[in-house]
């Protein structure tokens, strides 16, 4: 009983809007006071680099929080080298910096480095659309980046993350936390939300309306049917499915998924949502009971 009503509850929750993922999926993992002080103090011990990183990139049109990619990367020490031979405060790679035409030792250079650094980060945004994965492909690059989300099936970070190297993962963690102690972390988790609700997926094959068509991302949770979403929208389960493989595996195991619908049809969903719930508690049947 108290499962239903906790799932009544949330669901209520979700139909009211479909931007779940603060919550769900994405957070700061190290809030305490140490961690905090720990990241205003570089910060503040290195006034004149950070001034200019936030000047170029406002110069851009790309947030200010994207200086807190260099203090978690180097902590601002342009002469600091990694185990992988990173260099300087953003931590080129030969292969990227030349990429830019960013010569090897002018990786050193503050304001050389910086200017190419804001140059890849606002190119990466344009490709993946949100800051959070653009971290991620800054740490691991776009192959990787490409590789998981063809494993996960999906180009949401909190999805194919799992297929990403641990490194990567940490230092997305590194930034969240770095955003939180900066005041920054709603910013940065809002963007991702707006991102992803945003996106646009495409089907390839299969015929009629599966064929090619473009989908939208919304949220819910094991308290729907796929039944009855199904004969609300008016079409068959076989298409819900479809579009969404393994959402009753998502379900079941985590008791929330993606729900992925065509555009046309996302609008209704989202009018029907509260009744659609109600409707699959009364019918009693939760997803794969």
């Amino acid at each position: 009983m108290k499962t239903i009503f906790r799932n009544i509850f949330t669901g209520l929750m979700l139909a009211g809007s479909f931007v779940m993922v603060n919550g769900q999926f994405l957070a700061a993992s190290d809030t305490s006071e140490n961690s905090v002080k720990k990241y205003n103090d570089i910060i503040n011990a290195n006034k004149e680099i950070v001034e200019f990183i936030e000047y170029s990139l406002v110069q851009k049109g790309l947030p200010k929080h994207l200086r807190n990619l260099a203090l978690i990367e180097s902590h601002f020490n342009r002469n600091i080298t990694s185990g992988a031979g990173a260099v300087g405060i953003w931590q080129f790679m030969t292969a990227h910096a030349n990429q830019y035409g960013l010569t090897e030792q002018n990786r050193t250079d503050v304001y050389k480095s910086t200017k190419t650094a804001v140059v890849s980060l606002a190119n990466l945004y344009r490709k993946y659309g949100d800051w959070i994965t653009v971290v991620a492909a800054y740490n691991c690059g776009e192959g990787n980046i490409a590789k998981a989300m063809e494993s996960a099936g999906s180009t949401q970070y909190h999805i194919f993350s799992k297929y990403l190297p641990g490194e990567t993962i940490n230092h997305v963690k590194k930034y969240l936390n770095a955003c939180y102690a900066t005041g920054e972390l709603q910013s940065v988790l809002s963007n991702y939300n707006s991102s992803r609700l945003n996106k646009v997926f495409f089907t390839e094959g299969g015929s009629g309306r599966n064929a090619e068509v473009s989908l939208q991302e919304t949220e819910i949770n094991a308290g729907f049917n796929l039944g009855i979403i199904a004969d609300e929208l008016k079409v068959q389960v076989n298409e819900i499915l479809a579009w969404n493989p393994g959402i009753e595996d998502e379900l079941q195991k985590k008791g929330e998924s993606p729900l992925y619908l065509p555009t046309d049809l996302m609008p209704d969903f989202l009018l029907r949502k509260n009744k659609i719930l109600l409707r699959s508690i009364k019918e009693g049947n939760r997803v794969q009971q």
